[in-house]
């Protein structure tokens, strides 16, 4: 039980926090890719701004004569651009090509103003390659003289963002790790102080229903002996009775709570056994039927040819399986039936118990397996008990790294189930 808290708690730390540090790192790459571009981009838009700086021109009957060849790249002299440039083009007013370095572009500016990322289409450079590309227009005193676009690679900037994700795809499942043992250890240590509650409480439950053995022994004992000495005397016989009774049920109520406290968590190895399940149901059934006939009930027992055998603790199956018996025989009208059946299912044994009964309301299945919970029916008027045997089925199941269900409808009947590894127990 413990274990498994603690399980949830270190599962959800590390989900929380992992994703925490998933966002946190993609935060990071997206900030990164943004602060590379905007680096870029100042330096593309410095290179342009240079070069338009060196573009001449004359207004020749009200028109503007363009002079590029003080242009580096599209003139005649040096290029000392020409290291990390891709093409450079110049468009005119009316957005028709002039001239241009690098592959052939269109002949019509098609492209909108500003910075964009495109694909190379250029077989000598490679296709697929990034580039960074900006078009800028070129002003002069009587307006746009034309439009100058550069574009340059951005394969540098993909290979420090490659390693940047390397990095972050590295470092992200090293710190899940860390954060998941952080979480197991901060879990457990979060656990210590219930776990030691849990602890005295259950010794506390174990000791006290020890020491009260004694004493409700001694009363039991008086009380029956009193009913012997005053055997004529019908006076004392219903006070006396009433402690036997008494007694008796208080005695159960005590071997319940010391069965708890005991048989918390998982079984000793010691203490398993080969049961063969056929058997100890076929003998079950033979037990149960003097009472299944007293109310007029059906009591039948369904197992496979097959042998079923699988490791437990005999005593404590056994008061799983009776327990279920004794509930469906006392809830089950007169004229109703009650099956047991044992299937093989993969690698579990199933037992089912499936009565007739009067059924349990929908509102109460989740709870009917808490100690002390009785169902505010039928069921539980006249009935006696103090709600713990269900508590009890349940406990002994998990011990058995089981488990039980229960499906019922009100006024049909109920069907529970308990599902046990054949494999050997660990």
């Amino acid at each position: 039980m413990f274990n498994e808290s603690r399980r949830n708690l270190a599962r959800w730390f590390t989900l929380s926090m992992g994703s925490i540090l998933v966002l946190f790192a993609g935060a990071i790459y997206q900030i990164e890719v943004k602060d590379k571009l905007e680096a870029l981009d100042r330096l593309l838009y410095d290179k342009t701004r240079v070069m338009a700086a060196s573009v001449h021109y004359e207004v020749r009957q009200n028109q503007n004569q363009v002079d590029l060849n003080h242009v580096s790249l599209l003139g005649s002299g040096s290029h000392p651009l020409a290291e990390d440039l891709i093409y450079v083009r110049w468009y005119n007013a009316q957005g028709r090509l002039v001239r241009f370095f690098g592959n052939s572009p269109p002949q019509q500016l098609n492209t909108p103003f500003g910075y964009l990322t495109v694909r190379s289409t250029d077989p000598l450079l490679g296709k697929g390659i990034w580039l960074r590309q900006v078009t800028l227009p070129v002003e002069g005193r009587t307006g746009v003289l034309g439009y100058l676009q550069v574009a340059t690679p951005l394969t540098e900037t993909q290979n420090r963002l490659t390693e940047l994700q390397i990095v972050l795809t590295l470092a992200v499942p090293l710190t899940l790790g860390l954060i998941a043992l952080t979480g197991w250890f901060l879990s457990g240590l979060a656990m210590q102080p219930i776990r030691q509650a849990y602890q005295q409480l259950q010794r506390f439950t174990a000791d006290a229903s020890h020491e009260l053995r004694s004493p409700l022994s001694a009363i039991l004992t008086n009380a029956q002996l009193g009913l012997l000495i005053a055997a004529d005397d019908t006076r004392y016989h219903p006070p006396l009775e009433n402690i036997v009774d008494s007694a008796k049920s208080m005695g159960a109520l005590v071997n319940n709570l010391l069965l708890l406290a005991r048989h918390q968590g998982r079984l000793a190895p010691e203490s398993l056994k080969l049961i063969n399940l056929n058997e100890l149901l076929s003998n079950l059934a033979t037990q149960f039927l003097a009472l299944a006939e007293v109310q007029n009930i059906k009591l039948t027992c369904e197992s496979p040819a097959q042998r079923i055998e699988l490791l437990a603790d005999p005593d404590l199956l056994r008061q799983v399986v009776e327990n279920l018996l004794y509930n469906a025989c006392k809830y089950t009208p007169v004229g109703g039936t009650v099956k047991i059946r044992l299937v093989l299912h993969s690698h579990l044994a199933v037992i089912q118990i499936i009565d007739t009964g009067i059924g349990i309301p929908e509102v109460d299945l989740p709870y009917i397996f808490d100690r002390f919970y009785r169902v505010d029916t039928d069921r539980s008027q006249d009935s006696g008990g103090f709600g713990l045997g269900l508590a009890i089925v349940e406990q002994i199941v998990k011990a058995h790294s089981g488990q039980i269900q229960v499906t019922s409808e009100v006024g049909k009947g109920s069907t529970f189930q308990v599902e046990l590894p054949l494999k050997p127990y660990h």
